[in-house]
Parts: C-alpha cells; structure tokens; sequence
C-alpha cells in the first residue's frame, strides 16, 4: 500500500501538456480514497529543495511528475530515508519509469502506483550527486549544451535537437587525458567521452547487452570512447542509434562499485540524466546499495 501522506511533485517545464493535466491526475488517488498535496516547480534547480522540504514534513511518498532528469532531482532529496519515491512520466523517453515497469502514460502510472509495493533499490552517485541512468563527461554534456543553446535560436523541436547533435558530432575534438581507478585498478586513457552507466534497461534499449549485464550483477558499467573525432564520431553515434554499434571496436568497457577519474582541469562539465552541472574533480563514482525507496507495480522491479 502506498505509503501516506501524499505529494506529487511536478516540474512545469518537463512535458508541458502532461503538466498541465497534473491535476486530473489526482482522481485515481482520490477514489482510491488518498489524499494527494500538488506542489509544481517551474524551475528544475528547485526541484530537490522542495522534495527535502516535502520529506522534513512527514510525506510518506513523493511522487516526481516529469522526465528522468525530474525523477533524479527529487532522488537526490529522498536517498537513504524511509521517504518513499514514486514516478509520473512526463518525459521524452522515461528510462528510468520503464525500466522499473511503470506504463508509459501518466494516467496508467497512476493505477499502477496505488496498488505498487515500496522497493529498495540501488542509486548510483558521483561525487554525492546521485543518477539512476547514467552520468558522462565530454562529448555528451557538450552535445547538452549545444542543444539548449539551438532551443533557444530556434524553439524546442526535434529538428533542432538533431542538427545540434549532427553539429556537435562533427565538429568535437576535445579528448581528454583521463586517469581511471576502477575498484583499485589504475589505468590511464585518452578519450572524448566516458560514460557510467546504472540502468541496465536502458543498456539494453541501445544493444548494449554486456554491459547490462554487468549492472544486473551490482556494478556500475564504464564505457570509455576510443579516440576519434569527426566523422568518425558520427559514425560511431549512427551506429549506437541504429544498435549495431561494436563495443571491442568503438569503446573499452570496464565495470566496478567504485570508480575515480582524475582530468587536468579543477572542474569538470558532467550530465547526469540528461542534466549538466560543474563538478570538482577528481569526480568519483561508487553504487550506494539499496539507497532509494521506489514504488514498483505488483510484479515489476528493476530489470
């Protein structure tokens, strides 16, 4: 049984038709005879602010209402507490809802939520920020930025984010001199991208079975881009769409509980989840194991 009281959280800015109907949303909960407190946040920063202001006042569940870089702001609030995570999906692509078995559309979520059980489930961090997909440096927080800033010129559109990519893809040639330690093993690699995967549905989603696999297994997957540039890159990122990518040829991939990586500079760009932000570095990554309480439908779970 979910566990009361009850606040869904919503972040205005993540699907905004799906926003919008937040408040119809509050029906199942009522005729299952829940009471159910809407906060919205038009600002995502704000986001984990209020989730601690929600868990401080006794909420026993926290339901986040947008995409995945939503459901990971309000983690960041609600890790190692008795407070209880539910997830809406009001995003692009969710990873994070469906690989714990959510239905893809918000009023379905819903149902699903009411008659869910709390989980206990491994979170991913780094440097105390936590991720439940994944977190990169170097060519992806660029193709972020990017993208933002063609929002800006052009207006939110699929268009736009493809040229972005398209651009960013061929004109990238920052690589960088990188020193991993990876559970004690120390290595050091010149790479473009590095990415740390903890979604092992969303691994599988891209044909990247191996190192899904490593994460069903407890530990977190390190992939370390070759060095390449141009349209090398674009080739390889077709690939990686098209799910024929060739892991022993594109990238190294490595897996652990702990992870370091030490750059020359003080500070680094880092997404996680689809979100940038500066980080000191060194950046260390490690697997907090069953860190965060997750309303999961009868029958489903992490995958």
């Amino acid at each position: 049984m979910i566990a009361e009281p009850i606040a869904i959280l919503a972040n205005a800015g993540s699907g905004r038709r799906g926003a919008a109907r937040i408040a119809e949303l509050v029906r199942p909960f009522a005729a299952a005879g829940l009471g159910v407190e809407i906060r919205r946040i038009d600002r995502g920063h704000r986001l984990p602010d209020e989730a601690r202001r929600l868990r401080d006042a006794g909420f026993g569940t926290v339901i986040a209402a947008g995409g995945d870089g939503t459901v990971t702001a309000v983690a960041q609030a609600l890790a190692g507490t008795d407070t209880v995570l539910g997830v809406l999906p009001l995003g692009t692509f969710n990873f994070f809802a469906r690989s714990i078995g959510l239905p893809p559309t918000p009023d379905a979520a819903a149902a699903a939520l009411i008659g869910g059980r709390a989980q206990a489930l491994d979170l991913a961090e780094v440097n105390g920020k936590v991720f439940l997909n994944n977190a990169s440096l170097g060519l992806y927080p660029a193709m972020l930025a990017d993208r933002e800033q063609a929002y800006a010129r052009w207006g939110r559109s699929r268009l736009a984010a493809y040229w972005s990519a398209l651009r960013t893809l061929v004109t990238y040639d920052r690589s960088s001199d990188l020193r991993l330690t990876v559970d004690g093993r120390t290595a050091r690699v010149r790479s473009p991208m590095v990415f740390v995967a903890a979604n092992a549905y969303q691994l599988d989603q891209y044909g990247l079975e191996e190192g899904a696999e490593i994460v069903r297994q407890g530990r977190l997957a390190l992939y370390i881009a070759k060095d390449a540039k141009g349209l090398k890159m674009l080739r390889f990122a077709t690939r990686m769409v098209l799910r024929s990518a060739r892991p022993w040829q594109e990238f190294l991939l490595s897996s652990g509980q702990e992870i370091t990586i030490e750059t020359r500079a003080p500070r680094r760009t880092v997404a996680r989840d689809g979100e940038r932000g500066r980080l000191s570095t060194p950046l260390h990554f490690r697997l907090r194991p069953g860190a965060l309480k997750v309303i999961v439908p009868q029958g489903g779970g992490q995958g």
